[in-house]
């Protein structure tokens, strides 16, 4: 079999960059292993006319205009900004932390302009390393050990089964501190969930006549049935290499969907278990979009070792080789036979814009 451009996955970086080399006349062929395209932010409606999304909640955000106006195309969005509240000390705070989180915490009214001294004063009495050697440190650093120790330290354990202070500083650079009263999750200036769902927004970037899409199919059982002048590559990054420099750590999900016989189950559409419980978030969908129902379907999410690969693990192993398999990736993508884009394929943290933005520049160079 002979195309133009061979692109294995057909999630957000593979649809992405077959849309675009699509309308630039060339051939794509998409080879997906699941059974469905979308890749992990699939979602679909339930027997109760829920949108659910299959591998967990998906909450497109950026500030990036150029991502925003290409998702746009392919799907109308629903405002949206996302708020999570986290279970501490028997009650629901707002999270990330803001001004409203400390008074209910500390106990203690605390104007917006004391907010950054309050939390200085924190961190002051604190120990840790500086520079930051830990995502420990960097939490710490910011917040001091109360709120390090309420918020993050037991959640962290329960996510990635290690002690925060063996994960890399990086892994603390999503988490947003607010010393205001705005309790939302992100701050981007565009924010939604596309009406119709990921899973239609995805169809429609694959519906050209230049894209063909096999499902179900490994692309390392069939690789060598395809010729391709060039191979777009988004799955996971040591596979591909076949471990030559060791395994590399993904962490996965168990999701354990239950319909409750009530209009909703909670206030905002996720909540956090940081310390209690077994699982780490609660997820009521029905939130995402406003839908209407006389019954609510929620998401008890556990973290686990095995299973599909959701999130790259930052360890300083890891971390070593990533670093061996991506000089392996220099040398394929100045070929110009090869690209990899994509958290599985380059393993590194990405969100959904992203990487969409990514998958834009990598195949327009």
């Amino acid at each position: 079999m002979k195309t133009d451009i061979l692109i294995v996955g057909s999630g957000l970086a593979g649809s992405t960059a077959a849309r675009i080399l699509a309308e630039n006349g060339k051939k794509i062929l998409v080879v997906e292993r699941l059974r469905h395209i979308a890749g992990h932010c699939h979602d679909e409606k339930n027997e109760h006319n829920i949108t659910i999304h299959t591998y967990g909640p998906h909450i497109f955000h950026t500030n990036n205009k150029k991502v925003w106006d290409f998702v746009n195309r392919f799907a109308r969005f629903q405002p949206y900004q996302h708020k999570v509240l986290s279970y501490v000390e028997g009650k629901l705070v707002p999270f990330p932390i803001n001004r409203d989180t400390l008074v209910q915490i500390f106990g203690k009214e605390i104007a917006t302009y004391e907010v950054e001294e309050f939390l200085e004063k924190e961190v002051k009495k604190s120990k840790f390393n500086y520079p930051p050697k830990n995502f420990r440190d960097v939490v710490v650093s910011q917040v001091g050990e109360r709120l390090y120790e309420l918020f993050f330290k037991n959640y962290t354990i329960k996510q990635w089964d290690r002690d925060p202070e063996e994960l890399s500083p990086e892994v603390a650079k999503r988490i947003p501190v607010r010393y205001t009263r705005d309790d939302r999750y992100f701050s981007d200036k565009y924010q939604g969930i596309p009406k119709e769902g990921y899973t239609k927004m995805v169809e429609r970037m694959l519906d050209h006549p230049n894209i063909a899409v096999l499902l179900g199919v490994d692309y390392f059982e069939i690789k060598d049935e395809i010729k391709a002048k060039k191979t777009i590559y988004t799955g996971e990054l040591d596979r591909f290499f076949d471990y030559t420099y060791g395994k590399l750590e993904y962490r996965s999900l168990e999701l354990k969907f239950e319909t409750f016989e009530e209009e909703y189950y909670q206030s905002v559409a996720v909540v956090n278990y940081p310390n209690d419980y077994d699982w780490t978030r609660i997820t009521e969908y029905k939130h995402f979009l406003n839908e209407k129902s006389n019954v609510t379907t929620v998401c008890f999410e556990y973290s686990k070792a095995e299973g599909e690969p959701y999130y790259i693990v930052m360890t300083e192993d890891n971390l070593r080789k990533r670093e061996q398999y991506m000089k392996e990736v220099e040398k394929l993508e100045e070929s110009g036979e090869y690209v990899f884009i994509g958290r599985l394929a380059e393993y590194k943290y990405y969100n959904m814009d992203q990487v969409i933005g990514s998958a834009i520049v990598k195949i327009q160079k």
